[in-house]
């Protein structure tokens, strides 16, 4: 059947030869025939030519047409392509350098993401018989083969778990010199000289369980602390572990844990540690009582030889885990992870400010003073609002304004620390229940700062 429309357009296109026509002369088609016509004329058509909108739209019509070269072609360089760009690669079967780009153009831009492309490429692996450089959660709770994740919970852990920590290192994390200095010494010098420390009959591997207020690097520490190691990282919520199902949570520890031990070095992360390992009392029910005695004697190596595995946790209430998690063996080593001083809140500032219009001109040391309290997130914050306010600007002035002493300025009357309610619940504990000083430097700090 003829479309008067589209040849319409196409007789104009031949007389002008302008490759702009190509996407209206698309929105006209009336059938695969139709863009088949389209298309053909845009394999002669060079992307130079386009607009990114116009060559966008082509990549996606012909990726949906069964075009990957082509599609390929007209998504090259574009950013806001990459579903038609990594979805050709997966009908090519592609799949490493498809997972490659769809975490680089995430990674760059997270608004970007796309959570249904991300299940296809896992599935795309999973079937394929490949492991992806996705360390799923799914993947563990069963000693079936993983089918990929098969809901938005283990969608979301899925894109938590990308194992980058090798591309995370103690210089991507801001502060924290004292910190890094017992993490190096404690726990990557035995990943690194394994032979000296089997000498003196002392494994690497065991537990560390860091504390301190919400948003203060914690979880960056312990990815940077697998980087550093050029360990696999598997970050593990313990909120996902925890099921109201007699017996689920326990298979999944158990599986975890194999999973860790499988491929060594692995750093295993347990966040927010506190909901599994809450002090137990009369009122503990079988249930959590069996949970915890299962983590505990996975932890413990009983059935398995955990050399190599490294268990790291993160908790905001140290003074309400279990005292059994901390014998000896288990989390027998707590570091204190506290708000960055004012030295650390600059560095922090430097990185957050990195590669942003105005970075180069602003007094980061000026900027730290006035932030007092604040966590690494809390630092983050009041970085995006600054620049929210330049956007803004920027938008009524039709041209680009960088960051500016007064952005920070509007951004400091909203952002306001988030450490001192934490801080002072710390300093009781501090002061009136730190039996065995394992709260002394929690009480060095707030001596320190006055908190």
């Amino acid at each position: 059947m003829s479309n008067p429309a589209l040849d319409a357009i196409l007789t104009a296109h031949a007389a002008s030869g302008d490759a702009r026509m190509l996407v209206p002369a698309l929105d006209v088609c009336a059938g695969e025939e139709d863009i088949s016509r389209v298309l053909d004329l845009a394999e002669e058509t060079s992307q130079d030519s386009l607009s990114d909108a116009e060559s966008v739209r082509l990549a996606r019509a012909a990726l949906e047409a069964g075009r990957p070269q082509l599609a390929l072609r007209f998504s090259a360089g574009l950013p806001e392509a990459m579903p038609s760009e990594v979805g050709a690669l997966l009908y090519m079967g592609v799949l490493d350098e498809a997972e490659s780009r769809y975490r680089e153009v995430v990674a760059e831009n997270p608004a970007l993401e796309q959570p249904e492309l991300l299940e296809r490429l896992m599935v795309a692996r999973n079937d394929a018989g490949e492991e992806s450089n996705v360390v799923q959660l799914a993947t563990t709770r069963s000693h079936a083969p993983a089918r990929g994740p098969t809901s938005n919970a283990e969608l979301d852990n899925a894109r938590l778990s990308f194992t980058d920590a090798a591309s995370v290192t103690f210089k991507d994390v801001g502060g924290h010199k004292i910190v890094k200095k017992q993490i190096d010494r404690r726990i990557i010098a035995p990943f690194r000289k394994p032979a000296l420390f089997s000498r003196f009959r002392r494994k690497s591997g065991g537990g560390v369980m860091l504390y301190g207020p919400p948003g203060c690097g914690k979880t960056l520490l312990a990815r940077a602390t697998a980087g550093e190691c050029e360990a696999r990282f598997i970050n593990v919520p313990v909120t996902d572990v925890l099921d109201k199902f007699i017996g689920e949570p326990e298979r999944k520890l158990a599986a975890i844990f194999e999973d860790a031990r499988r491929e060594t070095p692995t750093v295993l992360f347990f966040d927010e540690i506190e909901a599994l390992a809450s002090k137990r009392g009369t009122s503990s029910s079988n249930h959590e009582m069996a949970i915890v005695s299962t983590f505990l004697s996975e932890m413990d190596g009983f059935a398995q030889n955990n050399e190599g595995v490294l268990i790291l946790a993160a908790t905001n209430m140290p003074w309400g885990v279990d005292p059994a998690f901390r014998r000896s063996g288990r989390f027998d080593r707590m570091l204190f992870v506290p708000p960055p001083d004012k030295v650390a809140r600059a560095e922090i500032l430097r990185l957050q400010l990195d590669g942003r219009p105005g970075a180069g001109t602003l007094d980061l040391n000026a900027i730290a003073a006035k932030t007092s309290g604040f966590s690494g997130a809390d630092i983050q914050n009041l970085v995006d609002t600054a620049a929210d306010f330049a956007i803004e600007e920027s938008i009524d002035a039709g041209g680009e304004v960088p960051i500016s002493k007064a952005h920070f300025a509007e951004a400091l009357e909203e952002v306001k620390a988030t450490t001192f309610e934490w801080l002072t619940t710390a300093r009781n504990f501090a002061k009136y229940g730190n039996s065995g000083g394992q709260y002394d430097e929690i009480a060095e700090f707030v001596a320190k700062h006055g908190k």
